[in-house]
């Protein structure tokens, strides 16, 4: 039950301050939360991503004494190229490279790419310059210099912004801050109504609360999708409605998790509809209890899946682990919604609506400490992924974030213990053993709307004395007398000292809230410490391929139709029992990558009479594709049998045998 207005004017018993109180606290938090994204976004310069160079041919700053063939680049993590990716420009500003699209050089585990040049360059100094997206989604480009001959002046000045940088990165980087914190409001707002307070479900702030939280989900969905391709290529906000780059992203594992996630926010608003609908309208206590545990269950799975969509296509996806690292990430991102989202639903309750009991308080109270300790355990693991060792903890930028993250995480738990004190206060105050049998149902708030008549009736007029043959002035007056009660009722409960004081912790405990996810933002684009470190130590020029274990393999084809020659190159790593992962790159007869509709894979040891085992390879990128987790269950001489089907009609299927193990 809310607090409405009387039908003839404000109640002049409410002052204005307070009535403008809920307005100030909310202007207060947004203001709070622009302020530190600004700071954060103006300190942290562009995102940088997982993906690092970790060394070329020729090196950075080397003079080598003939023109090469060509300029090789190795990085760390696989990352997507495309035409005009790697450039080498001479001291003129002139292309010496063929200006063909970079070439897929990888082996075993060795992520390279190359351009070839140009025959018969003079000496003199060369500018590379090279753009690309890495494998969680996030642009890196980078610029080096190398001379043939001797050193020479150059008209070609080093880019000074990187890739997802500009007003296209400031921009995409807010709408990632929206859409964390949207979720985290959806979610959690809705889980603190069905756990912990299930008559919040007809209080119109939480209703609010809740809407909103679903609008900043979409609306920023809908913002990255359309920024996607200039933050990866161009850096122009005017491309973000380029109906050919919007197709580009959509190819993408990144643009392909962006429209998952808005096909679950529209499952989601049936969700909403039904939780503030039906089931805040349901008097039958058998009836809500069945209906709790499906909207409890149907929410969990939507949740799940919103979640999984930053999972599935951001950190978790690369690097080390990510078998392990995506479920985890998951329930890291539910534990910070039922934890923040919640609490941000108990602030609203608390400022905006007189029913919040200490009961529906002390019932956050543990799902917030659960939510602690899933936190602090995915947590864990996650930063040990992530950073890898002591050292890059406080010599990276990704670990000095993650030590202020982890402060901040500190305080707010320091605040929860003060907000838990509180708890217990108002739960053994005046009133409280009213509050600790409000169950949350539809009887105690008749129950409770009914105590607060004999401060109401002291209002200007009350149904008795209206005339009975008009029902219309009649139901007026009950409305206003119902709304005397909830604001005397109202300024009873504002009265209390410890109600108050819980306020005024859950008021703090959100804005380190605001401040907290401000850094997670920044800290899920920054790249991880192990990844730096890494690229810091390499010095070659290029990563040695593995002597041993990787199996390579070429396999020309041909299917019969038109445009139907071609060779699969394999690559399978580590090449022996246990889990491996496979890479199969499609070129066609001129050595171009070939893009085609599909690719199987089997794997069959005739001497155990073990398989076929298939494996269904997915698309990374043009003539790109690839399969995790392909399990080799003992050492021998298998079969590797490729199906390549270039049309409708048109396949063949190409096999060797190999060593494996």
């Amino acid at each position: 039950m809310t607090a409405t207005a009387p039908p003839f004017g404000p109640d002049p018993s409410i002052s204005a301050p307070t009535r403008r109180r809920p307005l100030a606290v909310a202007g207060l938090l947004a203001a709070l939360a622009g302020v530190v994204f600004g700071l954060l976004l103006a300190v942290a310069g562009p995102a940088s991503a997982h993906a690092a160079l970790t060394g070329s041919d020729p090196q950075d700053g080397a003079v080598v004494a003939t023109a090469p063939k060509a300029v090789t680049l190795t990085f760390s993590e696989q990352v997507a190229m495309g035409e005009g990716s790697i450039r080498v420009l001479d001291p003129d500003g002139k292309r010496a490279d063929t200006e063909d699209a970079p070439r897929d050089l990888h082996s075993g585990s060795t992520v390279k790419y190359g351009v070839s040049l140009h025959t018969g360059l003079p000496d003199g100094t060369y500018t590379v310059a090279w753009q690309a997206v890495s494998a969680d989604s996030h642009p890196v480009s980078g610029a080096f210099t190398f001379s043939i001959g001797a050193p020479s002046e150059t008209t070609v000045a080093l880019p000074d912004n990187e890739a997802g940088g500009g007003l296209v990165g400031t921009l995409y980087g807010i709408a990632r801050y929206a859409a964390y914190a949207g979720f985290i409001v959806l979610a959690g707002g809705a889980a603190f109504v069905l756990a912990c307070w299930q008559r919040g479900a007809g209080a119109r702030p939480l209703q609010r609360l809740v809407v909103r939280g679903w609008m900043t989900l979409t609306a920023a969905t809908i913002a990255m999708l359309l920024l996607r391709s200039p933050y990866t290529g161009s850096g122009k906000l005017g491309d973000a409605f380029d109906l050919d780059g919007l197709k580009a992203v959509l190819d993408t594992k990144p643009g392909a998790a962006l429209v998952s996630r808005l096909l679950l926010l529209g499952a989601s608003a049936l969700f909403i509809a039904v939780l503030f609908g039906a089931y805040a309208k349901r008097e039958d206590e058998r009836e809500k209890k069945d209906l709790t545990f499906g909207l409890a269950l149907g929410g969990a799975v939507i949740a799940a899946g919103i979640a999984g969509t930053w999972a599935l296509a951001e950190h978790a996806s690369t690097g080390i682990q990510p078998g392990i690292a995506m479920p985890v990430d998951v329930l890291h991102l539910l534990a910070v919604a039922a934890w923040l989202g919640g609490l941000t639903a108990l602030l609203v309750a608390l400022y905006r609506t007189p029913d919040i009991t200490a009961a529906a308080v002390r019932r956050f109270s543990r799902i917030a400490f659960t939510s602690v300790l899933v936190l602090t355990a995915t947590g864990i693991y996650q930063s040990w992924r992530q950073v890898g060792s002591w050292s890059a903890l406080t010599g990276t930028g990704y670990g000095q974030l993650l030590l202020v993250k982890v402060g901040l995480v500190a305080v707010l738990v320091g605040v929860a213990w003060i907000s838990r004190r509180w708890t217990a206060r108002l739960a053994t105050g005046p009133g409280a053993d009213r509050a600790n049998d409000t169950d949350g149902t539809e009887e105690d708030e008749k129950e409770e709307a009914g105590s607060g008549a004999p401060e109401a009736a002291a209002g200007p007029e009350t149904p008795e004395a209206a005339d009975p043959e008009d029902p219309a002035r009649a139901a007026q007056l009950a409305r206003q007398q119902a709304a005397m009660a909830t604001a005397v009722k109202k300024r009873v409960r504002d009265a209390d000292p410890d109600r108050s004081g819980l306020r005024r912790s859950v008021l703090a405990e959100v804005g380190v809230a605001v401040v907290l996810l401000a850094v997670t933002t920044i800290l899920t684009s920054t790249e991880p410490g192990r990844t730096e470190e890494e690229a810091a130590r390499s010095s070659a020029p290029a990563a040695a391929p593995v002597a041993s274990g990787p199996v390579n393999l070429t396999l020309p084809f041909d299917t019969g139709g038109k445009n139907g020659k071609g060779t699969v190159r394999m690559d399978l790593d580590p090449g022996r029992t246990g889990a491996n992962v496979v890479h199969l790159w499609i070129d066609g007869i001129d050595g171009k990558a070939m893009d085609v509709p599909e690719v199987k894979l089997a794997f069959t040891l005739k001497s155990k009479d073990i398989g076929p085992l298939p494996a269904l390879p997915v698309r990374l990128t043009e003539g790109h594709w690839t399969s995790t987790g392909v399990q080799i269950p003992i050492a021998g001489n298998w079969n590797v049998a490729v199906t390549v089907r270039t049309s409708d009609i048109d396949q063949t299927t190409v096999d060797k045998n190999v060593k494996i193990g």
